[in-house]
């Protein structure tokens, strides 16, 4: 065993901010006691990155490197170890070392994995070690905490590619690094390395394939050493069958059954327990630990062997009765870079089929298939954009991207350029500039309108969404303007499956474009018959993009429970077709529906699960959505840093790609957040650019709505000229009708407004209208303001009974902030606020009401998470929650509250007895 010091310089790191808090709670421990960490991840995602980046980031003491003997067999003990350690450490605290673990001999395994559980025995001892997540993790380290590395998401990669290259890559090459790197570092500079200047710069064509074999050895090699003849053509067919399928894993009986094909007749198939170090076995299916394992499993195979391999899975699909997957198997066996055009229809043809089950992604790998394998140059355009449209719809803008740049190679008819044209739109949509999505789609509508009239009114409408989007009302209403009118013999469009961005909903989207244009020109009249029977429309359509619009069209209208309903059934549409980039968009509206019903905690749980799916399917702009939802919902309920996180989330990628609407609704959030928290002259400064006139007002659709909330701050503020400057605007609005809880608002604000004698009456009246209307949290709103404005002009009685109506509203909704309001109003008012004491921690969940008690003990929040067996970032999570919920500030005053608490059960079960 050896050890050995290291320089400290700095290291740069994109991402893993979480991996690198757990590291940095792990050296933090050392002020008082010793701890260890396993980091894993496969190949190339920075393990050795990141014990460089803790060492040469650990100033409190020194760091030791630890290492077998040469033969990496040394058979070293606990005891040495432990000795070992307490040397280097001295009487200051020591970062030990250990990378590659898993290449350590078993005894020495053995030794360092009872070493780590006697740290305490060498003086303060952080152990970081890293093992390989090719593979499973060894069960001498299976029992110490451990930290996984995942890929780079979208974002930081793009940080990662900007820093490699200094910002040089032409976009379209750019797109495919970021795409053939799947996020993987070491991938991404051996990619990089690899290309020319010239190649990088887009001015000579790259290098085929990309990520060809050296490149992967070179990154992922090391994981397939050692490996024998059997394992080899058990990991290569593995490999093969992955090819052909949307998931990571797949069926062993049918690798079984290739593999058997590739070994001499009688020899026995190799043994699957336990199956070879990169694979895993459950449930009779078979995976790599790592993809990016099995793609250089595959890539550096024997040519002869790969293509046997493939022709083995064609042999079995084909028998079984599964014609997709076994033509793209067959196509992958052959010989040569010739065309097949013959292979290459039969694949275009199947691919085609809506009889035929498979998901988007295998008929967009299938597509490409033959494209590459068709010569004539139409075709392949054609089928290179029919892959980019499946692409798109399994939720990959990043696979379509490659496609439609291949098609662009390509001549192609119009209607196909038209077809891309919308796919590259419909991409830019959600994840890039809506300027750029705006342009492409209305050359799309162009190309489309002759022969496709069907599909150039999707352009179109998305065109709509796109200016809708960057907030641009001209471009909104030139893009709704009447279509030209049509031959009377119109083909029909070029895509029949109901599922296709492209399909037949030519009425809706009539509809919908003639509603929006006539709401968007001021005449709800006109608006009200088409939106209707869009929304009408979808109670009997199944096809998510009827759906969607009706959901849209509800919203509009201002009929959220029908946006819910439509919503809610998109989604369920949308997962049970397996289309990924429809479910993040299903989960958008149905989280703006239930805001807009002041139904905050349904609106978060829709937009954090959106959130995941967008980020996912790297949809930046949907997840910037997603992130100003959850900050209008944290706006009410959690701490400001929450709500600061999620805004800065949401502006980042609103300002790059032009978001007005979501950059609107994340500057709201951060205002009703500081009116909630009784800061009304920043809430006031950071709401009057949104609704005051000028060029900086907010988002057309969206401003409006912030307006009770500036008018409040406003009055508060002293700034009474610039809160009644709005309510003319806003008075046409509620009399429009598309906001259900308006006219309750409005005479709201014109109490807020009003002197003495009238504001009684107005806010009786605001009181009425919400109970038209509905919703918890609006009602709840003006029921506090009412119940402030009573106390100060002395009417205890009356006050007292509104305030105690706003604090249930606002507990039914989960408004915690805001019930904190409530509650200081009763109190000053001398009356005790309902639900404290043993009421109060009702609103508590189990786990939620463990860790007040413990923190009310006066536990800190390690020692919560120690003796509950969860994550020190776990307790601190629920300790917002907790003190969101009871409208506490401090452990004191929760602990105060648990004893009232407590004190309170105790009475009751003495009075209680007989």
């Amino acid at each position: 065993m050896t050890g050995e010091t290291t320089v400290r310089t700095a290291v740069r790191i994109h991402g893993r901010s979480a991996q690198r808090q757990a590291v940095r709670r792990l050296l933090d421990g050392l002020r008082t006691r010793s701890g260890h960490l396993v980091v894993t991840g496969e190949p190339g995602l920075g393990r050795t990155a990141l014990l460089q980046w803790a060492a040469r980031s650990f100033r409190a003491g020194p760091v030791l490197h630890l290492a077998p003997g040469p033969d990496r067999c040394a058979r070293v003990t606990a005891e040495e170890l432990l000795a070992t350690l307490r040397a280097a450490a001295g009487e200051a605290p020591l970062l030990a070392c250990v990378d590659d673990a898993h290449l350590w001999a078993a005894p020495a395994r053995a030794a360092l994995g009872r070493a780590a559980e006697r740290l305490h025995g060498a003086g303060r001892v952080a152990l970081l070690l890293s093992v390989a997540g090719h593979r499973a993790v060894d069960p001498e380290y299976a029992h110490l905490p451990l930290v996984r590395l995942d890929p780079l998401t979208p974002p930081q990669a793009d940080a990662l590619l900007d820093d490699v290259t200094d910002g040089a890559a032409d976009p379209a090459v750019r797109e495919e690094l970021l795409a053939e790197a799947e996020g993987n570092p070491a991938l991404l500079h051996a990619l990089v390395r690899r290309l020319s200047p010239a190649e990088l710069c887009g001015d000579r064509p790259l290098s085929r394939p990309l990520a060809d074999a050296a490149t992967l050895a070179e990154v992922a090699g090391g994981a397939l050493t050692g490996l024998s003849a059997d394992a080899r053509d058990l990991l290569l067919t593995v490999a093969a069958a992955v090819r052909a399928t949307d998931g990571p894993d797949v069926d062993a009986g049918l690798v079984l059954d290739a593999v058997r094909r590739l070994r001499p007749p009688g020899a026995p198939a190799p043994p699957l327990e336990p199956p070879p170090a990169p694979l895993a076995l459950a449930d009779d299916r078979l995976r790599f630990h790592g993809p990016l394992v099995g793609r250089t499993v595959h890539a550096t195979a024997a040519p002869d062997r790969r293509r046997a391999a493939h022709r083995a899975l064609a042999d079995v699909l084909e028998a079984d009765g599964r014609p997709l997957p076994g033509l793209l198997h067959r196509s992958w066996s052959l010989t040569g870079p010739a065309p097949a055009p013959p292979l290459a229809d039969r694949l275009a043809a199947v691919a085609a089929d809506d009889t035929v089950p498979a998901s988007y992604g295998l008929r967009a790998t299938a597509y490409a298939r033959a494209a590459e394998l068709t010569a004539d140059g139409p075709a392949r355009a054609e089928r290179y954009t029919a892959a980019a449209e499946q692409a798109l719809l399994a939720g990959r803008p990043d696979r379509a991207r490659p496609l439609l740049a291949a098609a662009r190679g390509c001549a192609a008819t119009a209607v196909v350029r038209g077809r891309a044209e919308l796919v590259r739109g419909l991409s830019e949509l959600r994840d890039g500039p809506v300027g750029d999505a705006h342009q492409s789609l209305l050359l799309a509508a162009s190309l489309l309108s002759p022969d496709a009239p069907a599909d150039a009114a999707t352009a179109a409408l998305a065109a709509v969404d796109a200016a809708w989007a960057a907030g641009d009302l001209p471009a909104c209403l030139a893009a709704l303007a009447p279509e030209p009118p049509h031959r009377d013999e119109a083909p029909p469009p070029r895509h029949p499956d109901p599922r296709h961005p492209a399909a037949p909903v030519a009425a809706a989207v009539r509809d919908h474009r003639a509603g929006m244009r006539a709401l968007l020109e001021g005449r709800l009249d006109r608006a009200a018959v088409p939106l209707g029977q869009v929304v009408e429309r979808a109670r009997t359509d199944d096809r998510p993009e009827v759906l969607l619009r009706s959901a849209a069209a509800a919203l509009l209208l201002g009929d959220v429970d029908s946006a819910r309903r439509a919503g809610a059934r998109a989604l369920a549409a949308a997962r049970q077709l397996g289309s990924q980039a429809l479910v993040p968009r299903a989960l958008e509206y149905l989280a703006y529906a239930e805001l807009r019903a002041g139904r905050h905690p349904q609106a978060r749980a829709h937009a954090e699960e959106g959130l995941r799916t967008a980020l996912r399917g790297g949809q930046r702009n949907t997840a910037a959505h997603h992130q100003a939802v959850l900050a209008l919902a944290a706006s009410i309920e959690e701490e400001p840093e929450v709500v600061a996180r999620h805004v800065t989330a949401a502006l980042t990628t609103a300002r790059r790609h032009g978001l007005v609407q979501a950059a609107t609704l994340a500057e709201w959030a951060a205002a009703r957040a500081d009116l909630g928290r009784g800061r009304p002259l920043d809430a006031a400064d950071r709401l009057g650019l949104l609704v005051l006139p000028g060029p900086g007002r907010g988002h057309f659709a969206v401003w409006r709505l912030a307006v009770p909330c500036f008018v409040e701050a406003a009055v508060l503020a002293g700034r009474h000229e610039d809160a009644r400057a709005v309510l003319t605007d806003y008075a046409d609005w509620a009399a429009f009708g598309a906001d259900p809880q308006a006219a309750a608002q409005l005479a709201r604000c014109h109490a807020l407004l009003a002197p003495p004698d009238r504001a009684d009456d107005l806010y009786r009246r605001a009181l009425a209208r919400h109970e038209e209307a509905g919703g918890d949290f609006e009602r709840a709103r003006t029921a506090l303001l009412y119940g402030k404005w009573l106390r100060r002009r002395r009417r205890p009685r009356e006050a007292r009974g509104r305030l105690g109506t706003a604090l249930a509203g606002f507990d039914r909704c989960g408004a915690g902030v805001w019930a904190a309001q409530a509650r200081g109003e009763l109190r000053a008012l001398g009356a005790a606020p309902h639900q404290e004491g043993a009421g109060a921690l009702t609103r508590l969940t189990p786990q939620q009401l463990r860790i007040a008690r413990h923190v009310a003990e006066g536990a800190t929040n390690r020692e919560v998470a120690l003796t509950l067996a969860v994550s020190t970032r776990t307790v601190d999570y629920h300790l917002r929650k907790v003190f969101a919920a009871l409208g506490v500030r401090s452990r004191l005053e929760l602990a105060r509250m648990v004893e009232q608490a407590e004190q309170a059960r105790q009475a009751e079960k003495t009075g209680a007895q007989p």
